[in-house]
């Protein structure tokens, strides 16, 4: 089988069976073609790479001056890669099993506080209530409105919030359904100031599959196009745009929530958290 093809088909295999994610597939083929770009200058191919080649390309990662999560990142996507040979009977062996990913520090979640989320919702619905003489500005004034509630609301990543259905909204907008990393999907529910603005949205709104429809390929809003005009937004709540993104908005909401005395294990299904460790971070930054 040639090469090509066999990463299609272990990438179509991490798509379908592992449930990976758009960003995660092409992560993994970038990370397999560095390999195999790296082992131009050996005698080895990737398929019969062994054990020292590996050592020597994490040597090479390290030497170049790359974060210990981006390495282990890439020693993750050969592990997988290798697993999937010996499952397809094309190896007998795993050079990366004795391997052990770099030790990764843990940064803590930038967040906001309070009043400064507070600033920036105000700035999105003054915004929304200005433009309305003008039909497209004031769509689009809306619509950052809408998606900035909902996501302080929900704390939901920024690829769930932009690809959200309409036939998702649930019992008269009081709860959403949320569709998840592999599929996996959780129900949450909406404060009144979020439900109030997705009413309104879906009357104003163009009827379709997607609750933020566009014209690109997804169908959907993308999430750049979101994270710009949040960035935007930001300069006029006077808040600085590096101190901004979707993600920090989804940590504000647990570290918030938290602050408010909710329950971990509330926060973590929220989340959509599959181990409550990683929900468990949010009370370090409370600390």
């Amino acid at each position: 089988m040639a090469l090509s093809h066999l990463i299609e088909n272990f990438l179509e295999m991490m798509s379908a069976e592992r449930g990976a994610v758009k960003n995660t597939i092409e992560a993994y083929e970038r990370d397999l073609d560095d390999f195999a770009g790296f082992l131009t200058n050996t005698t080895k191919k990737l398929l019969n790479a062994n054990n020292s080649e590996i050592i020597s390309y994490l040597s090479y990662l390290d030497k170049q001056g790359l974060a210990a999560s981006t390495v282990a990142r890439k020693l993750s996507a050969l592990k997988q890669f290798y697993q999937f040979m010996m499952l397809e009977n094309l190896r007998k062996d795993d050079p990366t099993r004795i391997i052990s990913a770099p030790k990764t520090a843990r940064n803590l979640p930038k967040v906001l506080l309070v009043d400064e989320v507070s600033n920036l919702l105000e700035a999105a619905q003054n915004a929304a209530e200005k433009e309305v003489t003008n039909n497209k500005k004031s769509i689009k004034a809306l619509r950052l409105n809408v998606l900035l509630e909902l996501l302080y609301a929900t704390g939901m990543r920024v690829s769930e919030l932009v690809s959200l259905k309409r036939q998702g909204v649930m019992r008269d907008s009081f709860f959403i359904n949320i569709i998840g990393k592999g599929g996996r999907e959780r129900v949450v529910p909406l404060n009144d100031g979020a439900r109030d603005l997705l009413v309104l949205w879906l009357k104003k709104s163009n009827k379709g599959v997607f609750l933020f429809p566009a014209k690109g390929k997804s169908g959907h809003i993308e999430r750049q196009v979101f994270a710009r005009e949040l960035k935007d937004l930001s300069i006029r709540a006077g808040i600085e745009p590096d101190r901004i993104s979707p993600h920090v908005l989804r940590h504000a909401f647990a570290s918030h929530l938290l602050q408010g005395g909710a329950n971990l294990r509330i926060v973590q299904t929220l989340l959509g958290h599959a181990d409550i460790s990683t929900t468990q971070i949010y009370t370090h930054v409370l600390d």
